[in-house]
């Protein structure tokens, strides 16, 4: 074991883990889609200071951007959508998401495997999307966004909310590593070996460890589930798009640590980069 690997693992003893819907359910609490469906306003809270939920769902057509279990899409459905479907690239969400819609007995509902970057719906086919904590797991970025422009209808949106890379938990291994801004001191490979050692005795623990890590041409482990999205990576992406800009904010960790989201500090100290597009 690596000097780096014992500094992380004894580190991570001294960090009170975050809760984490994968490990809720795991100890016999709600589904990862309940936990999602439960926590549904959350995931539209800060598009409120722009516009109303009733606007942006009511009597239209959504698309959900990387939906997971579908529990936030089925959320939308109860917001007065008149249909949402939600893709994802994990094809065993179908099964989770398709239950809790017939418990629910939600029929505006449809999930598709599908790829964001391309996708199979025809031009102009949504009024909204939306994409909460997603343009950071997709991995081709600019693709995606020239899809959405392509398969929205005109005078249509797309909600976009994402943590940056820096964030405390940017790196997204808070089932397993709860160190607040772990990927700025260890390296991706040490972070590989905790993540693979700490997760590899949990019953689903194979399948997180497939799910997060992949290996490059070289053969080389890493994670495959992030793309590093940074801030300043996103405006670019986001000025160079085919999309007016109707709203951007970035919201800062805590109300109190707003001067440190500004400057050379914002990547490490903002909570979330919200950015509503709008097609012309």
């Amino acid at each position: 074991m690596s000097f780096g690997t014992k500094t992380l693992k004894f580190f991570n003893k001294l960090f009170k883990p975050p809760v984490h819907p994968w490990n809720t359910q795991l100890e016999g609490g709600k589904t990862y889609a309940e936990w999602q469906y439960e926590n549904g306003e959350r995931t539209i809270e800060f598009y409120k200071k722009f516009t109303t939920p009733e606007d942006m769902f009511k009597g239209k057509t959504v698309l959900d951007v990387g939906c997971g279990a579908g529990g936030k899409s089925l959320y939308y459905v109860t917001l007065g959508a008149e249909k949402v479907v939600g893709i994802d690239i994990v094809p065993y969400y179908k099964e989770e998401s398709e239950a809790l819609a017939e418990k629910l007995g939600i029929d505006r509902f449809e999930f598709r495997c599908e790829d964001a970057s391309s996708t199979s719906f025809p031009d102009g086919t949504f009024d909204t999307v939306i994409m909460n904590d997603a343009m950071e797991h997709v991995a081709k970025p600019e693709d995606v966004l020239r899809e959405l422009h392509r398969i929205l209808k005109p005078g249509g949106r797309v909600f976009c909310n994402f943590p940056p890379y820096g964030h405390p938990y940017g790196a997204h291994l808070s089932d397993a590593v709860s160190v607040p801004w772990v990927q700025n001191f260890w390296s991706e490979k040490t972070m590989i070996a905790v993540y693979r050692d700490l997760v590899k005795d949990k019953p689903d623990g194979e399948e997180r460890i497939r799910f997060r890590i992949s290996k490059n041409e070289k053969g080389e482990e890493y994670f495959s589930y992030i793309n590093k999205m940074t801030i300043k990576r996103f405006k670019k992406i986001r000025d160079g798009s085919d999309f007016r800009v109707a709203y951007y904010k970035e919201e800062p960790l805590r109300s109190f640590l707003r001067p440190l989201a500004h400057g050379l500090t914002r990547e490490y100290f903002v909570r979330m980069v919200v950015c509503i597009f709008e097609k012309a």
